[in-house]
């Protein structure tokens, strides 16, 4: 009773903050709504990005790849720190000095508004498709399992889920639909305090019962029996080869971090472009602790139950369970649920922000007001969210969900990038070389990953290879096509200018420091799991 009263009182109090925030905000115009009307500082940014990025199907998911795998699926996290430094230092003050409120409006400004319209509706299919449901899914699953829901309401596990799936619906839609970025960014940053306090305390009370005691001991007992677990240098034909760092990973880890809407949303509503760095960075700072609580308790799991798990998926619940005191249930359940909350309002309000701005403004009713534009973003995030809810049972068994869902993003993640990198690089990259580039990028990874199963003349291409060449393919193909087929070119070469006025003067040190870090990070684990 005591953990079901502490979940209800912490996630009441983020709630209530975040209201008494954001009462008087102006939710009625698209800036105030879609932006936060300029106004979030850096450490609010920093935490809204990280809350964004974290919930259960990284919790769960990544731990239960890392019970299997070892250190080695690190390379999501660490990777991402460097992944944002390109985008405090190169794609941000781009997006500033264009004053976007989306990506598809930059792309814009760099092509034109079919291509807008393109993106506008390939970033709605792949955030309601490849993120909403599994946010929602998984979710319900980890709740259901850290509260005992089904014995608790008398349910079965099936009906449990439908049951969680709606709570946690309902909960995030109303953060995303009626209050806005604002109210979103300020409960993250709330939840993001309970998160560091939650998440790091698993390893660590993981660590103390290994060592008998003693978290040292604890991490000596590691270091002794399973050292190749906390390698980090994967070898050809395991999960994550190191090569695939160097292709297909920092691809996607670019695309997430410096292209897809639902994250860089949170920078657009900056205060000035020094805080919109200085929030970029303060998260990239944070995201190299990432691995001591999204990788470690799946290594410590492997020592503490051995590799007989039925499903590696419920390594990370199961040291929940052996080792967090019943009354902090509670507490870390209400911590989870704020990251699922994080992940599904954030994808819901950018899904809002896309119609209103790119769909209905930008192709139903070019004349409508910004009150229009807001209330038609309001409607739709409202459809999206009964729709997610009534999807996100269906989708089965989260086994193998995290993999799962980086290759479906990949179909569409991959050739946005191309094409946004590409209209930054250069502005000898046509308009239609453009077009014709995203949907040809789109079908190669299709066929390459779906149907030949990434063979290609009898030998097996790990997926992540594959991501990385279907870049490259990319971008020569638009340079080829631009030089032999005449099309309209680019009409406003602003965009492509970067903001310097206003730049943190730290963000160029802080970004060395960063990729410096990465590096000691990955020498470190390698000399150690490697003795």
């Amino acid at each position: 009773m005591f953990s079901i009263f502490s979940f209800v009182a912490f996630t009441a109090m983020v709630a209530i903050v975040s209201y008494l925030k954001t009462r008087n905000d102006d939710h009625a115009h698209g800036k105030g709504y879609f932006l936060a009307g300029n106004t979030l500082t850096g450490w609010v940014i920093a935490g809204s990005l990280m809350l964004t990025n974290l919930s259960t199907e990284q919790l769960i998911g990544l731990n239960g790849n890392a019970y299997t795998h070892g250190a080695q699926v690190m390379a999501w996290e660490i990777i991402a720190a460097f992944a944002m430094v390109v985008m405090a230092l190169y794609f941000f003050p781009r997006y500033w000095k264009g004053q976007i409120a989306t990506v598809p409006e930059f792309i814009e400004k760099r092509y034109d508004k079919q291509t807008r319209r393109f993106l506008g509706a390939i970033f709605l299919i792949s955030i309601f498709t490849n993120f909403l449901p599994f946010v929602l899914y998984s979710g319900a699953i980890g709740l259901s399992t850290l509260f005992g829901v089904p014995d608790l309401l008398g349910v079965s596990i099936g009906s449990a889920t439908w049951i969680m799936v709606w709570a946690i619906g309902i909960s995030g839609g109303i953060y995303a639909i009626f209050g806005g970025l604002r109210a979103v960014a300020i409960s993250d940053s709330i939840n993001g305090l309970g998160l560091l306090v939650g998440g790091l305390l698993v390893p660590v009370l993981g660590l103390v019962a290994l060592g008998g005691g003693s978290m040292l001991a604890g991490w000596d007992v590691i270091v002794e029996n399973i050292p190749e677990k906390l390698d980090p240098i994967g070898k050809p034909g395991e999960n994550i080869p190191f090569s695939t760092l160097f292709t297909g990973m920092i691809v996607i880890n670019v695309y997430y971090w410096c292209t897809n809407q639902s994250i860089v949303q949170r920078t657009f509503g900056a205060k000035s472009l020094k805080e919109g760095q200085k929030g970029i960075l303060i998260a990239a700072c944070l995201k190299l602790a990432g691995p001591f609580y999204l990788v470690l308790p799946g290594i410590i799991a492997f020592q503490m139950f051995g590799p007989d798990l039925a499903d590696k998926d419920m390594a990370y619940p199961s040291l929940v369970t052996a080792v967090l005191p019943s009354y902090l249930v509670g507490f870390f359940g209400a911590v989870i649920f704020g990251a699922i909350l994080s992940s599904f309002n954030s994808g819901l309000h950018s899904c809002s922000t896309l119609f209103g701005l790119d769909i209905y403004r930008g192709m139903m009713r070019p004349d409508a007001t910004d009150e229009q534009t807001v209330k038609a973003g309001k409607y739709f995030g409202f459809v999206l969210a009964v729709v997610a809810m009534s999807l996100a049972p269906l989708i089965g068994r989260a086994d193998g969900l995290f993999d799962l869902m980086k290759k479906l993003a990949a179909v569409t993640n991959v050739p946005i990038l191309a094409i946004i990198f590409m209209g930054i690089l250069t502005t000898g990259v046509s308009t239609k070389a453009a077009k014709i580039s995203l949907f040809t990028g789109m079908g190669l990874f299709v066929v390459s990953s779906f149907i030949l199963n990434n063979i290609f003349f009898g030998v097996e291409i790990h997926w992540l290879h594959v991501a990385g060449m279907n870049f490259a393919i990319m971008c020569v193909l638009m340079l080829v096509l631009s030089k032999t087929m005449k099309g309209s070119e680019n009409r406003d070469t602003v965009a492509l200018e970067p903001e310097t006025e206003g730049a943190w003067g730290m963000a160029k040190g802080i970004g060395f420091t960063v990729i410096v870090l990465v590096f000691l990070i990955y020498t470190f684990l390698h000399n150690l799991g490697s003795a």
